[in-house]
């Protein structure tokens, strides 16, 4: 049961339902989701960590975690269940976003980078053409270590998403 502490639930601008946010924990750097604690509480939020392993998180009445099994895309595949139109998705990962996305939610990455009806399918190529130059064989490297920078740029586009999207 989620408590309303300043009597609102904020619901988005958009279809005036409550906003959900979930967050593909396993990967997420815990910069982002201590910024995402602070909102929740801050906000009202409902907020759902979802993992393939046990997730700390605060006490909270808006905070809460999924724990599910142990497989690839599993978690995704809860994420993508769970999320409705109006919802806030935080993953790196951009198939889940790009199912995310078909259903009306939003997502942002953990470096504050958003996902839109506009450019996920741009993202989706270049990740499977990098996908396939890995199986060729190709060297391609992996992501920069998360910065402080990154953290900056998350918290200031989910401060902008969230005046934009709430009411």
């Amino acid at each position: 049961m989620i408590r309303k502490v300043y009597g609102l639930i904020k619901r988005t601008r958009a279809t005036g339902k409550e906003m959900r946010i979930f967050i593909d924990a396993d990967a997420c750097p815990v910069a982002v989701k201590e910024i995402l604690f602070r909102s929740a509480e801050r906000l009202s939020i409902p907020l759902v960590l979802i993992a393939n392993q046990k997730i700390n998180f605060p006490q909270s009445d808006y905070i809460s975690g999924i724990v599910v099994e142990a497989g690839p895309d599993i978690a995704d595949d809860r994420i993508a269940e769970l999320a409705e139109e109006g919802d806030l998705v935080i993953t790196a990962d951009i198939p889940l976003a790009d199912r995310v996305i078909s259903k009306r939610a939003h997502a942002i990455n953990p470096r504050g980078e958003i996902y839109s009806a506009e450019n996920i399918k741009e993202r989706l190529a270049v990740r499977d053409l990098m996908a396939d130059l890995r199986d060729g064989g190709m060297e391609t490297g992996g992501p920069r270590a998360f910065s402080a920078a990154d953290r900056k740029a998350f918290a200031d586009q989910l401060d902008r998403f969230l005046t934009k999207n709430l009411r």
